[in-house]
C-alpha cells in the first residue's frame, strides 16, 4: 500500500462513500490587505474563458479571503497557479431557487434536515434566470438529496460554463 500525496492510502479501490451530487468548486484566494490587491486577482479572469460566476470577501486585519466560483474551475486552476496565487479548493453545494420558493424556504429545508449553514453568498450569474446561492454545509450529499426533494434545482459546473 502506498500513501497518496494528500497522506490518504492508494489502495486502487473505489469506496462506498464516493461523491454522488452534484457540486462546484470553490476556490478561497489569500490576499494582502492593500489597494488594488482584489482587482489584481479579478483581472487574471477577464478578457478569457474563465469567468468569476460567484464571489464573497472575508476580510481580517492583515490579509482577506477572496472565495470564488469559476466558470471554468480547471483553468481556473492553473491561471492561479501560474499567477502564483495561494489558494485552497472545497467543493460547495449551489442551488437555484425555485419560483415559488424563497431563500428562507432554502433555510428552513436545510434546518428540518438538521443541517448547518457556514456560510453562503449569491451567484452573480443566473443560469436558468433564476436567484441562485451557493452554500457552504456540513454534509453537501444530505443537504443536495434535502433540497432537491423540496423542488430547489442542484447547479453543477457544467451549469455555470455557459
Amino acid at each position: 500500500m502506498s500513501i497518496g500525496e494528500e497522506g490518504g492510502a492508494d489502495v486502487g479501490v473505489e469506496t462506498l462513500h464516493g461523491r454522488n451530487w452534484p457540486s462546484v468548486t470553490q476556490f478561497s484566494v489569500f490576499l494582502e490587505n492593500r489597494v488594488g490587491r482584489l482587482l489584481e486577482v479579478v483581472r487574471l479572469f477577464q478578457g478569457g474563458k474563465v469567468r468569476i460566476v460567484g464571489l464573497t470577501i472575508s476580510d481580517a486585519a492583515d490579509c482577506s479571503i477572496l472565495r470564488v466560483i469559476l466558470s471554468h474551475p480547471e483553468q481556473g486552476r492553473e491561471i492561479l497557479a501560474l499567477n502564483d496565487q495561494a489558494f485552497a479548493e472545497n467543493e460547495l453545494l449551489a442551488a437555484e431557487l425555485p419560483p415559488s420558493a424563497s431563500l428562507a424556504d432554502l433555510c428552513l429545508a436545510l434546518l428540518r434536515a438538521e443541517i448547518n449553514i457556514h456560510y453562503a453568498y449569491p451567484l452573480i450569474v443566473q443560469p436558468h434566470d433564476r436567484p441562485a446561492v451557493v452554500i457552504h454545509v456540513d454534509d453537501n450529499e444530505q443537504a443536495s438529496r434535502t433540497l432537491h426533494d423540496m423542488g430547489f434545482d442542484i447547479l453543477c459546473e457544467a451549469d455555470l460554463s455557459n
